[in-house]
């Protein structure tokens, strides 16, 4: 039986003469107990759509033909009948949870405020609905997570409170909007478990919007490919992978990383390295701010990384990969030896290390928050030129043109700023920022989590083409292992704070050792063998 059916949808947004046709004539259903799948890039209209289904988007959109929810027509309904349906009917579950939770307000709170105004209930039995809910989700002693606030969990956990938000009114509709895309891979497959779980417990009906094909393969029943506002593919899940006939799908479903970086020389130089590597942060309570612990971020890591090589770190959050980087780069006190370009710096004080700044770069996750919205692209790529001198006495805007061919972006763009580019052009910019400086060492932070995976083909492309112009060392943190793979030469895998496996990338992916590791492969790799094997 269909519980929702979409048909030509389209949504306009009006600001001003700019006119955005943001969705153009979508039309799909969804029936009890299905899970259907948006796919497609960033800006194809995924969200869009399905915000649409209960009327949540601004008051600057324009939305017209038909959305109906067993049988209710929403476009055009009354906000009464919309609040009706809202968390009562159809929940969301969003991207990211530190965005969705409220930081001022414990879990308890959020979640009872959600049960109390659609159901009714008080005290004890609204705290006994929440427990049951938490404990539905997989979180631990739920009694003694009532009173914490979001930023106290771990962002797994935020996510398993974000779906018992959801669960908390039984809808029969679940809409997921890219639910698992800034998790870790043990994480994402724990999330991605719990609500094939409970969908069938349930029997619950599931809008599945995201990038990853891979979790499309497992976990949808049809696909909808979307591109510039437009289904342009739909059908059973098997045959949109097993036989894709448009384009766009075949492009979307052969954007996978691959190939490997080119060898490094064995004469190569050693950039870094560390010996007995250590990061302790103290923990301080009482008026005297006496130590009581500490929180043991980075203990005893030993590594090296040589001219034109990469070294990848991998592990959950929380396991020490960017404290290890930052502190390799004295951005944070450590114990311990590091060596950079055969000098010791461990010891260096700040203005000691300013002139070392230039030859160690950082490129960080989110690109759109690590660039200044008030300072134009030719801006923020040249600053570092103002403050270094790296023999190149042309002008900074020649410069920073030249920077940006390399890159991949069209020099005439640098006057414009970062709010007017892609994700994937934000990245770019970034790593320009870096680059631009003839760094010998760069750390790149989950550069590519937040882009789309045609993005992350051409920004793992570019990398690799980068190191072999100018022999650059890596040091690469990142949980999606398929780029890692593509990426790395040689592995380091981390766990709360320990290195428990390094070796060749080679070795480290067909053959891991330790139980830890083997359990990041399965994560990260078995979507894809499930989907070989029929699953």
């Amino acid at each position: 039986m269909t519980l929702l059916q979409v048909r030509d949808l389209r949504v306009t947004f009006r600001q001003g003469d700019s006119v955005t046709k943001a969705v153009r004539g979508v039309s799909f259903d969804v029936a009890k107990g299905e899970t259907v799948a948006l796919v497609g890039e960033s800006g194809s209209g995924k969200s869009i759509t399905a915000l649409s289904t209960v009327n949540l988007l601004p008051d600057s959109a324009e939305v017209e033909g038909s959305i109906l929810y067993d049988g209710a027509q929403m476009v055009g309904a009354d906000e009464k009948e919309l609040r009706r349906v809202r968390g009562n009917d159809v929940s969301f579950i969003f991207q990211e949870p530190m965005t969705s939770l409220n930081p001022l307000h414990t879990i308890e709170k959020q979640l009872g405020e959600s049960i109390r105004v659609h159901q009714g209930l008080e005290g004890s039995a609204i705290r006994a609905r929440i427990l049951d809910l938490l404990t539905k989700v997989g979180i631990p002693e739920p009694e003694t997570r009532l009173a914490s606030y979001p930023h106290q969990l771990s962002g797994g956990q935020r996510q398993r409170v974000m779906i018992a938000m959801a669960l908390a009114n039984g809808p029969n509709l679940l809409i997921a909007d890219e639910p698992t895309t800034a998790l870790d891979v043990t994480i994402q497959a724990q999330v991605l478990e719990l609500l094939a779980s409970i969908q069938r417990e349930e029997g619950l009906a599931m809008l599945f919007i995201t990038h990853d094909l891979g979790i499309v393969r497992r976990f949808a029943d049809r696909v909808c490919v979307m591109r510039h506002g437009e289904i342009v593919e739909e059908g059973p899940t098997v045959e949109i992978f097993d036989d894709p006939q448009h384009d766009y799908t075949r492009m979307l479903l052969d954007a996978e990383p691959d190939g490997a970086p080119e060898p490094v020389a064995p004469d190569a130089p050693e950039i870094a390295s560390t010996d007995g590597l250590k990061i302790w942060f103290p923990i301080q309570r009482g008026l005297l701010k006496r130590t009581v612990g500490h929180v043991k971020a980075v203990n005893d890591a030993t590594l090296s990384v040589r001219r034109g090589e990469t070294v990848g770190i991998v592990g959950e959050s929380g396991s020490g990969k960017t404290t290890l980087a930052l502190a390799i780069m004295r951005l944070i006190s450590s114990e311990g030896r590091i060596v950079f370009m055969g000098r010791d710096i461990d010891g260096l004080k700040s203005r000691q290390m300013r002139p070392l700044r230039q030859e160690m770069q950082i490129v960080f996750q989110d690109p759109f928050g690590s660039l200044s919205p008030r300072m134009t692209v030719g801006e923020i790529v040249a600053e570092g030129l103002r403050l270094h001198d790296t023999g190149d006495a042309r002008p900074h805007r020649e410069q920073v043109a030249d920077m940006l061919r390399e890159v991949g972006l069209d020099p005439e763009a640098m006057d414009r700023y970062p709010h007017e580019f892609s994700g994937g052009q934000r990245q770019r910019i970034a790593i320009a920022r870096a680059m631009i400086l003839k760094p010998e060492l760069v750390v790149l932070d989950e550069p590519t989590s937040a882009l789309d995976q045609t993005v992350q083909v051409q920004v793992v492309e570019l990398l690799r083409d980068l190191q072999r112009k100018h022999g650059l060392a890596y040091l690469f943190i990142s949980h999606d292992l398929r780029v890692v793979r593509a990426l790395s030469h040689r592995i380091m895998v981390m766990k709360r704070g320990d290195v428990v496996e390094a070796g060749e990338a080679a070795q480290v992916f067909d053959a891991p050792s330790h139980p830890y590791t083997r359990a990041l492969m399965a994560a990260a790799f078995d979507l894809q063998a499930d989907a070989a094997a029929g699953v």
